[in-house]
């Protein structure tokens, strides 16, 4: 029978279709008797009387209702009702992993964390007998909790007895037409391709596959038709996912390559072999009090002076010590983006160390009086909820290199990590011995954070004024640079700002060498007059002197876009995203790529990644105009032509005159 939402099927209303496909149709439903919500499952109506189908149906509950992990859906019941046969099931809320995934794959510890849920059900599954032949990130669900469960046993093939099948037993099953090409093709093995016989190895090429995507944000196989993905899969050696994101370790890569050997001999043989692997992942990342594990964010530090006119001040002595801090390898840095939103919130430390996912906070404030400074500083520990570290320097404004310098050693020793000698000497580099010049400087980067033509001239304004104090002073002439190039590529676009972008860039790579923002300024300014040779060459070496730097990745893979190389664009689009999962910029562009690629599902979980991202954007700075005109190319890609029109609307009612 047809059902539409508010229908009932028994005594169950259904309130919500949650997902539909070829093997049945899942709704969110009340149990009007128990008064609960459950997962009613049924057969899509032109298979609601077919025989095979209603099999399926029966075989999927067997499966379910055979198993009992944490991890795996729990099956409530097999009913009848009114001819309608339907299965109920716990009602898993939060995302699918499909959704999960971030543009550039999840964080290391998250990535664990969701691989070893998932091959613990894999390993209750063949435990039983099962094989899912099925999973991708679709049938994985994460609650709102973090917990993980796996779904859909639609295709699962289902010994007939319970214990677990010798391996040869597996080998020895005939294959059935039904195997054949049973499953998601992104995610099929190799011997499913070919139509030949499936065990748990099966699970474990999937599971690979979805290992893959969790940490790069991409699948290890792609091809524009269907026979060249199958050739893909068949044929293709995937790059290893420590290419794409370097900091990931050498065991993961040899994890992938393992679960993804074409002949199912060589493959990871049980899941409980590829959970012994992944935890010895888990136990060489350092301890949970160790160095490694360490994690912080810097607040925006208050304005306490007596006109409260020094917000800019004090945002770049907060930005100086994100900056240092980021360069450290064992310690992972909440961006400048992501912290400064919760200025003035009214939240715990804990709470916002929960939001940002960290362990460590440190907030300050800054008093000053004509050149007296007072600067305080406080480190805490937000999960064990004490102070680890507080100081407060009274000095004057000539010394406040002195001070980020102190405040960065001082987070060193309290969190106890280890510096290189390197590490050590380039922890903070004064740019300039200029005080008045770095508070011009100062005023331009809090403009430019704008990204508006008015905040962004302002800027301009402000760091040629630093110029003027502090003719060598290299981070204003990038500063510089790239004003100039915002406003020839989005507002004005005459070729005299070009060649001051060229010429700002160039004098700051001169004047200091060795730091990476200086070389993708002039990178950026070169590929505007599509010199590409030489802007590649400025980005590998604002790369290799700043691996971790957001700004060198995102516009060289600009770069990159322009000279149509799409692979090579996608992989530094994702490393950018991977770098600042709060930017919506390049997961909008990214879904451009994918589409190009052929890659429709990739492009739509891209484009959902960067509207939510916009969103936050946008709840904390509504006129963001740049947030709002690629937020809308978004969302009308997505089918979301009314707001995508609406938030186009907005954007040209802000800054009508935006070439954008």
């Amino acid at each position: 029978m047809p059902v539409e939402p508010a229908a009932s099927v028994g005594h169950y209303r259904l309130i919500e279709k949650l997902a539909a496909g070829g093997m049945g149709v899942v709704w969110r439903a009340l149990d009007t008797q128990l008064g609960r919500e459950v997962a009613l499952k049924l057969l899509p109506e032109d298979a609601a009387t077919s025989p095979a189908a209603l099999e399926r149906l029966e075989h999927e509950a067997r499966a379910i209702a055979s198993l009992n992990h944490p991890n795996i859906v729990t099956l409530y019941s097999v009913d009848e009702a009114e001819g309608v046969r339907f299965i109920t099931m716990e009602l898993v809320a939060g995302r699918t992993l499909r959704e999960a995934i971030p543009a550039g794959g999840f964080a290391l510890d998250r990535l664990l964390d969701v691989a070893l849920a998932v091959a613990d059900a894999l390993g209750a599954a063949h435990a039983r007998g099962i094989v899912h032949r099925d999973l991708k990130p679709g049938n994985v669900m994460i609650a709102p909790d973090g917990q993980v469960k796996v779904l859909d046993f639609g295709l699962a093939v289902v010994r007939e007895r319970a214990e677990a099948p010798a391996e040869a037993d597996w080998a020895s099953r005939a294959p059935t037409a039904e195997d054949a090409l049973a499953g998601t093709l992104h995610y099929m093995s190799p011997e499913q391709l070919r139509g030949q016989g499936v065990d748990p190895r099966t699970d474990i090429f999937a599971f690979g596959t979805l290992l893959y995507q969790m940490a790069t944000g991409r699948r290890p196989f792609e091809g524009e038709t269907l026979p060249a993905l199958a050739a893909a899969i068949l044929t293709d050696v995937v790059v290893p996912p420590s290419r794409l994101r370097p900091e990931l370790p050498r065991r993961l890569d040899e994890i992938v390559a393992r679960c993804l050997e074409k002949d199912p001999e060589l493959r990871v043989q049980t899941a409980a072999e590829l959970r012994g692997m992944l935890a010895a992942v888990r136990r060489e990342l350092p301890s949970a009090d160790g160095p490694g594990a360490s994690s912080i964010a810097v607040l925006p530090f208050a304005d306490m002076s007596p006109g409260r006119d020094h917000g800019y001040f004090c945002d770049g002595v907060a930005e100086e010590v994100i900056n240092a801090l980021a360069h450290l390898e064992h310690l992972r840095v909440s961006s400048r983006v992501s912290s400064f939103q919760f200025r003035g919130a009214p939240l715990g430390s804990r709470e916002i160390g929960r939001r940002l996912g960290v362990r460590h906070l440190l907030e300050g404030s800054v008093r000053r009086a004509g050149e007296q400074l007072r600067i305080t500083t406080e480190l805490s520990d937000v999960e064990a909820g004490y102070c680890l570290w507080s100081e407060r320097f009274d000095r004057e404004m000539k010394d406040v290199f002195a001070i980020q310098e102190e405040i960065a050693r001082s987070v060193v020793a309290a969190l106890q990590l280890t510096l290189s000698a390197s590490q050590a000497r380039a922890l903070v580099r004064a740019p300039t011995d200029n005080v008045q010049a770095y508070e011009f400087y100062l005023r331009g980067r809090t403009l430019y954070h704008d990204y508006n033509r008015r905040g962004i001239e302002q800027a301009s304004q402000m760091f040629r004024r630093a110029i003027e104090l502090a003719p060598a002073f290299a981070l204003a002439h990038a500063g510089l640079a790239d004003c100039c190039t915002f406003l020839f590529m989005h507002v004005i676009g005459q070729e005299p700002m070009r060649e001051a972008a060229l010429e700002a860039g160039r004098r700051a790579v001169a004047l200091d060498p060795e730091r990476a923002e200086c070389h993708v300024a002039l990178g950026l300014a070169l590929s505007l007059t599509r010199d590409h040779e030489a802007a590649e060459r400025e980005f590998l070496t604002a790369l290799r002197l700043d691996d971790r730097l957001f700004e060198a990745h995102y516009f060289f893979a600009r770069d990159l876009f322009m000279q149509e190389r799409p692979a090579e664009a996608l992989a530094h689009y994702e490393r950018a995203s991977a770098l600042r999962p709060e930017d919506w910029q390049a997961p909008l562009l990214m879904a451009q790529l994918y589409d190009d690629l052929g890659r429709a599902a990739d492009a739509e979980a891209a484009r959902r990644a960067g509207i939510r991202a916009a969103e936050s954007r946008l709840a904390l700075q509504p006129d963001d105009v740049r947030a709002l005109y690629m937020g809308a190319n978004g969302l009308v890609a997505l089918g979301e032509r009314g707001r995508g029109l609406e938030w186009a609307q907005r954007a040209l009612r802000l800054d009508p005159e935006d070439a954008m």
